[in-house]
């Protein structure tokens, strides 16, 4: 499958890049919001084979909705630090396309919980207005962010500050010609994330119609201010730090510590503002002594509320941009955040990153890493 043959290519290359051997790998935890749209199988295991690991490594998937990624590589270390493993990958992957064709976005409602908690199946568009109303978060404030984020990728990408992170892959890509009707397969070679479009103006994004209306006064969320459906996936090797010592492997940072909260449902885009505070108090840091932010953008109106009401250094924070400029493949924006954080960290030369984000169904997670 698209999702199983992308996560294989990710973690693939983070082992090689790590410098250790396949058989090395005790497992992959992979982390993916719809696993039962993006393979039918454990696409943990079956990844993990198609990376080009032994029957002998095995393979686990994790769900926690966008948060599924994150989710993977604390699980990841979890196996390191408390079951005596050597080295884990921690991976997250969605091809929302194969979710999405497939019908798998469609769910059972329980009849007698969705009277007490409507928001546990709303869609996410609609608590992202609820947000919006409930905390006075305007549409104006979302389209500046929207483009500030779009400007900042652009940047980042053209400085390169992405080349790093990302290893081409050779896919099959579907052309179609509307006047003729007909399409065409053709061989094609992804390089970067192709969300970005550096051409947007205020203007542009002003103009776009809200999803839920424009006769809905608290409507706020248009094409232009939300995440966008892509497919991807990210990979990480989670290695003993003795041992890579001992291995001359150079880390790009420790995994300090992992939270997750509740919120309610039908304003799960204020997770973070739980989860960060549960994280930072078990460190002993404040937010003002993190370096680096990165948050999963998963609407505008959210980014802005869990910004400014945790005092975020909006310098600090998501520096390249996000999910609205970048896509947001759901169980994969979490490791995708943490290989950016502990990248442009290093770049930086920044101490502490966090990577956090709001999960739909009412929660919120957040991760700490020290950089090196």
């Amino acid at each position: 499958s698209g999702g199983a043959a992308m996560a294989g290519h990710a973690i693939k290359h983070s082992i090689e890049r790590a410098g250790v051997s396949p058989d090395e790998v005790s497992e992959v935890v992979l982390g993916c919001g719809t696993p039962q749209g993006t393979t039918g199988n454990n696409i943990g295991r079956v990844a993990a084979l198609k990376a080009g690991c032994p029957i002998t490594t095995t393979g686990v998937t994790v769900s926690r909705h966008c948060s599924s990624g994150l989710n993977a590589i604390a699980t990841a270390a979890g196996r390191i630090i408390v079951d005596g493993e050597d080295v884990v990958v921690g991976a997250g992957v969605e091809s929302i396309s194969l979710s999405l064709s497939g019908g798998n976005f469609s769910h059972q409602v329980d009849k007698e919980l969705v009277q007490e908690y409507p928001g546990l199946w709303m869609p996410m568009i609609e608590t992202a207005d609820i947000l919006a109303k409930r905390y006075d978060v305007s549409r104006e404030d979302c389209d500046a962010y929207a483009l500030e984020c779009q400007k900042r990728t652009a940047h980042a990408q053209s400085s390169g500050y992405y080349e790093h992170e990302i290893v081409p892959m050779d896919t099959i890509m579907t052309v179609k010609d509307k006047e003729k009707g007909t399409s065409e397969d053709i061989k094609y070679t992804v390089s970067k994330d192709e969300c970005n479009r550096p051409s947007t103006t205020l203007e542009s994004l002003q103009g776009l119609q809200p999803v839920r209306g424009e006769d809905d006064p608290h409507a706020t969320v248009t094409a232009g201010n939300a995440s966008q459906l892509s497919d991807g996936a990210a990979a990480c090797v989670v290695m003993d730090g003795d041992l890579a010592s001992k291995r001359g492997v150079e880390p790009l940072g420790i995994f300090k510590g992992y939270a997750v909260a509740g919120c309610a449902p039908d304003e799960m885009g204020i997770g973070p503002v739980h989860a960060v505070p549960k994280l930072l108090s078990r460190s002993g840091l404040t937010v003002d002594d993190i370096d680096l932010w990165e948050l999963n953008e998963a609407f505008a109106s959210q980014c802005l509320y869990c910004r400014d009401t945790l005092g975020i250094d909006p310098a600090k924070y998501n520096v390249n941009g996000g999910s609205i400029s970048i896509g947001h493949p759901f169980g994969m924006t979490g490791a995708r955040c943490v290989g950016h954080l502990l990248l442009e960290g290093r770049r930086r030369k920044a101490k502490w990153g966090v990577v956090t984000m709001c999960i739909g169904g009412g929660q919120g997670a957040a991760g700490l890493f020290e950089i090196f």
